[in-house]
């Protein structure tokens, strides 16, 4: 992949790639393309969350004693989260920059897969807790390469009064991915490896389907930069002052990502160590809820979608959204029977899909520079890899209160995390 801009700023970037509107009837992103983009989504999600919310906790699990798994985990998921959240704003500016004749996107979609594929690799047949962190961080570093150029899509492919439906669509196959890969953990329950491995082949596949049938252009020799040293650490940084809109975008999705990030990375150890379920049920079990979950966030992204665009407003959504996550969390944290659990999750589940359908567009009307718009996803992006890296830090401290095991203490962090997250979106001004 080829990233050689070298001559002034002054040329032109690349024109959109989806059709203008007309005057009248305002054109609509083609169907296989739509397609395209939730299948990747549903790939690149299946082979990142299958192993944060089941399967890499039963590989810790095989490797660690009891006592020690908690915060062995807590350092294989923050380190690929670190990993994540430095690579993507930087994959994102090297994608805007790629003059490759496949295109800027593909080559790191693809790319990125691939990598991402070869890391699970190392997860499913490393023997100690190092080989799991190292093989981790390359997953989260490839696979996150592939959604910095995957994010970008949306709001370079699919035209504006189109966003929030298509963002709604592309959304809650980020569900369908959790629900797939609870059912593929289950399935390959007595086989580490193939729970590791099938996702990732899946998610190699899904996007390349994408790309057989986007348009992609190479950025335009020039258009950019160089990219040195300079432009590195600027791919992590938009100025607020600038820009504040995008800062409070950022700062809303940092929190809510906070609270989500406490029920997908321990709902396996909450499920086992309060509900006292074994190695061997738990994975049913998180079946069981992720299919209740699902229900509710396909029903949150298809109704935020729509009435999203039909109102014209994003704001109103996103607070909602988040509020009813909140209110998940303080369910969770006073669940004690795993009915409460499934009530609980299907409350997150609404909340998640009405914040998935509308955030994405909300984030992509207030991008700095349009043409930096994979840079730009990715210094947001960074709102939710953050989280999946603190919070692991964070939990140890939060479940210790009280003698240990303090799920509701975590679980109501994380609701404050996602209220303090709803008001800081309501600080936009240039979205209604």
């Amino acid at each position: 992949m080829a990233v050689t801009p070298d001559s002034s700023l002054g040329a032109r970037s690349p024109e959109p790639l989806h059709d203008a509107p007309s005057a009248q009837v305002p054109a609509n992103a083609p169907a296989k393309l739509v397609l395209g983009l939730a299948l990747a989504q549903f790939g690149a999600y299946l082979a990142v969350l299958t192993p944060v919310m089941v399967t890499l906790a039963l590989r810790v699990s095989q490797i660690v004693p009891e006592d020690d798994r908690g915060a062995a985990l807590g350092q294989v998921l923050s380190v690929g989260a670190l990993l994540a959240m430095l690579g993507n704003p930087v994959f994102g500016a090297l994608s805007d920059r790629t003059t490759s004749r496949f295109g800027r996107r593909r080559p790191w979609l693809v790319g990125g897969m691939t990598a991402g594929l070869a890391g699970l690799m190392v997860v499913a047949l490393g023997g100690d807790v190092l080989t799991l962190m190292l093989g981790w961080a390359l997953a989260q570093l490839g696979i996150n390469a592939a959604l910095s150029a995957l994010t970008s899509c949306v709001p370079d492919l699919i035209p504006p009064h189109q966003q929030a439906r298509v963002s709604g669509i592309v959304g809650m196959t980020t569900s369908f991915s959790m629900i797939a890969g609870s059912v593929l953990a289950n399935v390959f329950s007595g086989s580490m490896a193939l729970a590791f491995l099938v996702p990732g082949v899946i998610g190699l596949a899904a996007v390349g389907y994408l790309v057989a049938v986007m348009k992609d252009r190479p950025a335009r020799a020039g258009a950019f930069e160089p990219y040195g040293l300079r432009e590195f650490l600027r791919s992590f940084r938009v100025d607020p002052r600038k820009h504040p809109d995008f800062a409070w975008n950022f700062a809303g999705r940092f929190l809510v990502f906070t609270g989500a990030s406490c029920v997908t990375s321990y709902q396996v150890y909450f499920l086992m160590d309060r509900l006292g379920y074994s190695d061997d049920a738990v994975s049913g079990k998180v079946l069981v809820g992720t299919l209740a979950m699902v229900v509710a966030t396909v029903t949150g992204s298809l109704l935020g979608g729509q009435l999203s665009d039909r109102s014209g407003r994003r704001k109103p959504y996103v607070l909602g959204s988040s509020l009813v996550m909140a209110l998940s969390l303080a369910l969770l944290a006073a669940a004690q029977s795993f009915g409460m659990y499934v009530v609980a999750v299907i409350v997150f589940g609404l909340g998640e899909g009405l914040y998935l359908s509308v955030d994405l567009a909300l984030a992509a009307a207030v991008l700095p520079n349009p043409d930096e718009s994979a840079k730009d996803m990715g210094v947001l992006n960074i709102g939710n890899a953050l989280p999946q890296s603190l919070v692991p830090i964070a939990a140890p401290a939060l479940l210790a209160i009280g003698g240990g095991g303090n799920y509701g203490a975590l679980f109501l962090f994380g609701a404050i995390a996602a209220v303090l997250g709803a008001l800081a979106v309501q600080f936009v001004r240039s979205v209604k």
